[in-house]
């Protein structure tokens, strides 16, 4: 299936100059979604993933159906104050600034084999983050799953190590 079809591209939006790629147009068609949803659950089954992380809040929307799909379990990154339990922190750079990720101190156990799903790969500033928290936790990425890439931000450079799988590439 070609993806992209379902991609609707917003030009001018958040700010001028860029155009945002919205996969809302993928979420509401159900073939489209679960098409994609298959995908990156396959390539969890090949990474052999124990656990699926995804970053707020689009990250949910990625990996709980993957995560559902392999019966095992999810685990969120947040924005701080928003985990109720205690967390660890990363911070990560913005185009202007910082800002910082938090996850449960106990939501990834040592050795466990991580996937991380989230909707799009740009700078990789995100994922980068998330990376460190599972590390921190003792963790194992053992891949990354992203509906839409933006290469030319090369935010693989950020996590070149980690095999990536993208659905969509601009």
């Amino acid at each position: 299936m070609d993806l992209k079809q379902y991609v609707t591209t917003v030009e001018n939006w958040p700010k001028e100059g860029i155009s945002f790629k919205d996969i809302t147009t993928i979420m509401d068609n159900g073939p489209a979604y679960k098409y994609a949803t298959d995908e990156i659950v396959k390539y969890a089954k090949e990474v052999g993933a124990e656990i699926i992380v995804g970053p707020e809040a689009r990250g949910f929307i990625i990996g709980c159906p993957v995560a559902y799909a392999l019966e095992i379990g999810f685990a969120p990154v947040r924005k701080p104050g928003k985990l109720p339990r205690e967390v660890i922190s990363a911070d990560y750079g913005l185009e202007y600034g910082t800002d910082t990720l938090t996850m449960h101190k106990d939501a990834v156990k040592p050795g466990q084999k991580v996937l991380i799903c989230d909707d799009l790969l740009a700078t990789g500033g995100t994922v980068e983050a998330t990376v460190r928290l599972i590390e921190q936790l003792g963790g194992e990425v053992v891949g990354a799953a992203f509906i839409i890439e933006l290469t030319e931000l090369n935010g693989r450079n950020k996590i070149n190590n980690i095999p990536i799988k993208t659905l969509i590439q601009y």
